[in-house]
């Protein structure tokens, strides 16, 4: 009989009921997202992806497109703590962190104690993440990495589920600190947030000016976040699409023919590790019971594209990273087909 640290494995049944409530109530938290979030359906999916994961996300896109208001609503949906820091020039790492303070204590004593900063929480919305310094941009590296904080000598973990949502302007570059490639690795995507159509442009004004805002509901708990990342982590993926997502982030360090001409450095192994896992996801969302190289190709874009350097010739031809993944996409898909 299994022990009480090995237990027995779990039936078909029991996998298939687990797999059905998933799929539920990742579909009840796209429903909540979208009576407030009107279109950016890419951009819902792959932020509910991420937080299953527990991966973060890089937001990019102009003022106004609802990228505060999709993480507000996001943190209602599944009931969690949320925090939003205002990046600036002068912010101080000890503004996102928290700092240890000189307090007076029972009987006039003098104590030092630790007052915890909004990175203590359980989504972070950091916006307009490069206009600090990379000096407090930094400060978010061993929180993303470790989920924990150390001030001095001391280390504090962080509560999980916890999620890092950064937000940046693809326009307005004029005194801004780009993200170092170190800190950019730390994203399980990035997600490109684009202008609504004409017709969203209506449902957005139907939905707002008025007096009666819609809001959402709580569908999901933290320990329901934290069950889903779980199972999909002791999910069988078949070695084939596993094989894909290796080639397709191998093939970006100059094995695959635009790699070698257009980019002066390929995608790192987490890249992989953020295919595998959110095909994963992706499949379970769906109900699928196995991920697919489908699943992996929806993904590519997200995963690869704030990880792969763009080199001179790229800037000189016009070519852009999503581009690249393009072909470097359809080079894997020839080496698959042959």
């Amino acid at each position: 009989m299994p022990s009480a640290t090995h237990p027995a494995p779990a039936s078909a049944a029991d996998i298939e009921r687990e797999m059905l409530w998933m799929a539920e109530r990742l579909q009840a938290l796209r429903a909540e997202l979208r009576k407030v979030v009107v279109g950016q359906k890419d951009v819902i999916e792959g932020v509910i992806l991420a937080l299953c994961a527990g991966g973060h996300v890089l937001l990019e896109g102009v003022p106004g497109l609802g990228k505060t208001l999709l993480v507000r609503t996001l943190a209602q949906a599944v009931h969690l703590d949320f925090a939003r820091v205002q990046f600036t020039p002068d912010l101080m790492p000890s503004d996102i962190v928290g700092a240890t303070v000189l307090g007076e204590g029972a009987g006039g004593a003098r104590t030092f104690t630790f007052q915890p900063g909004p990175v203590f929480t359980h989504l972070l919305l950091a916006d307009e993440i490069n206009r600090a310094t990379p000096k407090t941009q930094s400060a978010l590296l061993e929180a993303m990495q470790e989920r924990s904080i150390t001030v001095g000598r001391q280390t504090h973990k962080l509560t999980a589920p916890f999620c890092v949502l950064a937000t940046q302007n693809p326009l307005e570059m004029e005194g801004t600190y780009p993200l170092p490639e170190a800190q950019l690795d730390r994203f399980l995507f990035k997600l490109h947030v684009p202008l609504p159509s004409p017709e969203e442009l209506h449902e957005i004004v139907a939905r707002t000016v008025r007096l009666d805002v819609a809001e959402s509901n709580p569908v999901l708990s933290g320990e329901d976040i934290l069950r889903i990342g779980r199972f999909a982590l002791g999910c069988p993926i078949a070695p084939f699409v596993t094989d894909f997502a290796v080639r397709l982030v191998h093939g970006s360090h100059g094995t695959l023919p635009p790699a070698h001409q257009y980019l002066r450095s390929g995608a790192s192994p987490r890249a992989v590790q953020a295919l595998v896992l959110g095909a994963r996801l992706r499949a379970l969302a769906d109900g699928r019971p196995q991920a697919s190289i489908d699943d992996v190709k929806a993904l590519a874009h997200p995963v690869l594209r704030h990880r792969l350097l763009l080199n001179f010739d790229a800037e000189a031809d016009g070519v852009r990273t999503d581009q690249v993944i393009d072909q470097l996409l359809a080079a894997v898909d020839r080496g698959t087909k042959n």
